[in-house]
């Protein structure tokens, strides 16, 4: 009889285990974001690092289980930088049930915003798309997520002068590829210049960028400008770095906008040729795979050889890498916020709420401090500076702002 009820209390908890299994199974969540990357069009040396980041980044944090029993998984779609593609991806992103989606370019996110609103989804564009979608209320599923054109115009201005020793104020020259990008940060700029009393002139760059030499002739030589921000895409980033060691403007006075500022651009312009160029970043930058400078990539650096895979030759092109990890960081930080907030059925409102309470969140120092509300999408606007010395990046400053009194006016016009 006792050896009857040891089996039998062994059989008991075999099955309690069995249907604790069972029910943790059949409970388990998988929340998945919509990511659209671009690998195989014009800007795919863009997305293939930033697809890869966002990649990376996630399945750090399922590893670290930060939703307690359930995971979040992602669905990439390639769109080669083609809209109907993309429009395309995103009704397949909401006929697979995602919660989320890491939106990529301009033309797309506006041609999306309207759909991420009659959905009730999110949407993502850091460092593309409209500034004014970070106007909350305006556009309340869209979120920027990181500094727009307006944000990144206004720091620059903001460490020209405080750099600036005089005498008088700087001369300072805006080179801007000549699309609807290249021009949207023209009111910001129009109305510090009143504001701070400096001079400012425009110098337009035709697509597709790859001549210069005149723009680069009349800031030097004509305009005598004394800072440049600069505020090119593509090719034009390298050709104008080129171009300005051509006729001797000293680099340590030309600031690149978040798209001037990769490893590529500086490694076709040259590194000794670019050294002293200030670029804007909003995530931390300056690593590789010989140099896995921050614990997060070390973290997701210890997966890949779990999997016996090789490191990604994208860690080596750390602008774009890291900003894929930083999308990431956001997206399944809004997702854990809802499901501790919620329970675990929620959906794309839940997670919209969520992304608003967003308060601090900066992954170690990894990104720009994030500080969401309901009016504000944008987080916040903060950037830091790099500087091109010895070969690599140097931190020039910490994460910082500039005018957002300025900014956030045009912001709430939500134009």
């Amino acid at each position: 009889m006792r050896s009857l009820t040891r089996i039998s209390l062994g059989l008991i908890a075999l099955c309690a285990v069995s249907v604790l299994a069972f029910a943790t199974s059949v409970n388990a969540k998988e929340y998945m974001i919509g990511l659209m990357t671009d690998r195989s069009g014009p800007t795919k040396n863009v997305g293939t690092s930033v697809g890869d980041g966002f990649h990376g980044y996630t399945a750090l944090f399922n590893k670290q289980n930060n939703i307690p029993g359930h995971k979040v998984t992602v669905m990439e779609i390639d769109h080669g930088y083609n809209v109907p593609r993309g429009v395309e991806a995103f009704e397949r992103f909401k006929a697979e049930g995602v919660v989320s989606i890491s939106l990529f370019g301009t033309p797309h996110t506006v041609a999306l915003t309207p759909r991420l609103a009659e959905e009730q989804l999110v949407g993502t564009s850091p460092g593309f798309g409209s500034a004014a979608g970070a106007n909350g209320e305006r556009f309340p599923y869209l979120f920027p997520a990181a500094a727009s054109y307006w944000s990144q115009a206004a720091t620059g201005m903001k460490f020209i002068m405080d750099n600036w020793k005089g005498p008088g104020k700087p001369k300072i020259a805006y080179l801007y590829y000549d699309n609807p990008a290249g021009r949207e940060p023209f009111p910001i700029l129009d109305e510090l210049e009143k504001s701070l009393d400096i001079e400012l002139r425009r110098f337009a760059v035709p697509p597709p960028g790859i001549e210069m030499r005149p723009q680069v002739l009349d800031i030097s030589r004509r305009y005598r400008a004394d800072w440049v921000l600069m505020h090119t895409f593509g090719r034009a980033p390298a050709v104008a770095l080129k171009e300005f060691t051509r006729v001797g403007f000293p680099r340590n006075r030309i600031i690149g906008f978040v798209w001037a500022g990769g490893e590529s651009d500086i490694s076709v312009a040259g590194w000794e040729q670019s050294e002293g160029y200030y670029t804007i970043q909003f995530a931390h930058v300056g690593s590789s795979r010989k140099n896995l400078n921050h614990p997060v990539l070390q973290d997701i650096a210890a997966i890949y050889k779990e999997r016996g895979e090789d490191l990604p030759a994208s860690m080596d092109d750390s602008v774009y890498y890291n900003r894929g990890v930083m999308i990431a960081a956001i997206h399944t930080r809004a997702i854990r916020n809802a499901v501790e907030q919620n329970g675990a059925n929620i959906d794309g409102e839940d997670v919209k709420n969520a992304m608003e309470r967003i308060n601090g969140f900066s992954l170690d120092g990894f990104m720009a401090p994030l500080q969401f509300t309901p009016q504000d999408h944008e987080g916040g606007g903060f950037v830091k500076l790099y500087q091109v010395k010895d070969g690599g990046f140097a931190s020039a400053t910490d994460w910082i702002q500039g005018y957002r009194d300025v900014v956030m006016k045009y912001v709430m016009a939500g134009n």
